[in-house]
């Protein structure tokens, strides 16, 4: 298992299992899983209404707890201190662990106003003051963002008595902010990209599978070791345990032209 450092001297895995999409229902069985093929590191959230039965899982599976590293993000709909502070309560209530290694807001904007022109800047300094406080009360190892451009995290930055420690964006071979990126590692922060297989979109592009081929791996291996090579935190998604398995054979290197060659192929294929 390999590991970033955060800004706080915490370890996080480079490799994580993501569970956007999993009803609550198939929730067990797919952490479960994903713990039995050896990921250590599990991605979760608020609006994926499946922290029920990702953190059963977690509990359930014989490691002990500091071995396994959870992520949840507060749902984008709060934006206020009082909701924020409660709605950490809740996830760590419907988890059923003590701590959660690392906590996000989800999005700079309510979900129906993704993208827009107002980006809620007093508002989550609001929400960052909550996840501050549970911060220095333990009941989060970590802090950061989620798809946050420059502009939020400047603002998280500029207001912020704890620095954010990360920034889940989404990140594949259809779409590398490489100013992003390098923007928050300037600022010692840590990128996970989600969606590394473009939601699947890559699979089925011949040049794509034609570079895959060259290496001799499969379509979704050289996306996730492309984000790693990005030095981000990779978050792949899978249901099969074949799958999972699969995704975690990365023991090769694409070379520095590939990797400039693939940073091109932006489609702007975003969620």
């Amino acid at each position: 298992m390999e590991y970033f450092k955060l800004n706080n001297g915490n370890l996080i895995p480079k490799l994580a299992y993501g569970t956007w999409l999993i009803k609550n229902s198939d929730a067990y069985k797919c952490v479960s899983m994903a713990l039995e093929a050896g990921y250590r590191h599990i991605d979760t959230a608020q609006v994926y209404r499946n922290e029920c039965e990702v953190g059963r899982a977690i509990r359930e599976y014989n490691l002990p707890r500091d071995d396994i590293y959870l992520v949840s993000k507060v749902n984008a709909c709060h934006k206020d201190y009082k909701s924020t502070k409660r709605s950490i309560y809740n996830s760590l209530r419907r988890l059923g662990v003590d701590y959660i290694d690392l906590m996000l807001i989800h999005c700079p904007q309510p979900w129906n106003e993704y993208g827009g022109k107002n980006h809620y800047y007093k508002e989550n300094v609001e929400v960052w003051r909550a996840l501050e406080e549970a911060y220095k009360q333990g009941k989060v190892k970590a802090i950061g963002v989620s798809n946050f451009n420059k502009k939020d995290t400047a603002n998280i930055l500029d207001h912020c008595e704890i620095r954010p420690m990360v920034n889940q964006i989404e990140v594949h071979i259809y779409n590398t902010p490489l100013d992003l990126i390098n923007y928050c590692k300037n600022n010692d922060i840590i990128v996970e990209s989600y969606s590394p297989i473009a939601h699947g979109a890559a699979l089925d592009d011949k040049v794509i599978k034609d570079m895959a081929n060259k290496y001799h791996v499969s379509v979704a291996q050289l996306c996730i070791k492309y984000t790693l090579q990005l030095d981000t935190v990779s978050i792949p998604k899978a249901s099969s345990k074949e799958h999972m398995l699969d995704n975690m054979k990365l023991d090769f290197e694409i070379n520095e032209e590939d990797m400039k060659y693939l940073s091109k192929l932006n489609k702007n294929i975003i969620w």
